[in-house]
């Protein structure tokens, strides 16, 4: 398999590495990456020798989010804003739904979107030196896949998401039951092949039923409903104005995203300079 816009695939016997390729944005996901990663994931559904993924990202990250330089620094209606969201929220949940394991390897960062990604693998592993967050509140959204809750519990998501964390070590998001395992970095990715290499020994179509049923007892007790009811408030989220979400958008637009978070993060010092 080859490589498709801003992600590569390779296989190594019953394993599927896919690799996040857009490390200049420290890999925010953009339409196309969604439209490609979507795609591969197709393919490695139907590939009958290919029976554990492993997705992982290019350069200094592992996913930042989404891409605030394109889908959030545009002024949309509510049914505009639909449209978008349902588009990340249906990536994120093909991931959680797709019928093979699927194994996340964070390393540096893995942020809003990226943090909901590495979620919606069955597990992640994280190297000892990589950052969570849920920073989204402090650029004026909130969140495509409420994902959060189900693991980290409801009064831990609330601080984080109130907040707008973005430093949640390594060792705490193996406390909160975020990743599975935190590794030394330089056995990040050998630890994911060789728990891919133990799960693809075993009998794939019992794994496929035995992930259904894992996946069934979470959305009994109402996870798939919630996550997609809550998108109605993300829309409301990023639809309602205010002074601080206005002048967000503004330096986006005409700064940049960098410009932008500098703003942000000043502001939450106490340093911002609205004029």
């Amino acid at each position: 398999m080859n490589e498709v816009t801003t992600v590569e695939v390779t296989v190594d016997g019953p394993i599927g590495i896919v690799t996040l390729q857009r490390p200049e944005r420290r890999n925010a996901i953009n339409a196309a990456m969604i439209e490609a990663f979507s795609e591969i994931l197709g393919r490695l559904e139907t590939a009958k020798d290919v029976r554990v993924v492993i997705v992982r990202g290019a350069g200094k990250a592992f996913c930042s989010g989404f891409d605030l330089g394109e889908d959030y620094s545009e002024d949309r209606n509510a049914e505009e804003w639909r449209t978008v969201l349902s588009r990340e929220l249906e990536f994120l949940v093909r991931v959680w739904d797709f019928p093979k394991p699927v194994i996340a390897a964070v390393h540096g960062f893995a942020l809003a979107g990226g943090l909901e990604l590495a979620l919606a693998c069955d597990i992640t592993v994280s190297d000892s030196q990589a950052r969570f967050g849920v920073p989204e509140i402090r650029f004026g959204s909130g969140f495509v896949a409420l994902f959060l809750p189900w693991f980290a519990g409801l009064k831990k998501s609330k601080e984080l998401m109130f907040t707008g964390e973005d430093r949640i070590s390594a060792a705490e998001a193996l406390d909160m039951g975020l990743v599975n395992r935190v590794v030394v970095p330089e056995r990040l990715f050998v630890t994911c092949l060789d728990l891919a290499r133990t799960i693809a020994s075993m009998d794939t179509a019992k794994i496929t039923l035995l992930k259904r049923a894992l996946n069934s007892t979470a959305n009994i007790m109402g996870m798939e409903g919630a996550i997609r009811a809550a998108l109605n408030y993300e829309i409301e989220i990023e639809c309602l104005k205010t002074e601080d979400s206005l002048m967000f958008q503004d330096i986006l637009r005409r700064d940049g995203v960098k410009a932008a978070l500098t703003w942000r993060d000043a502001r939450f010092r106490g340093e911002a300079d609205h004029g």
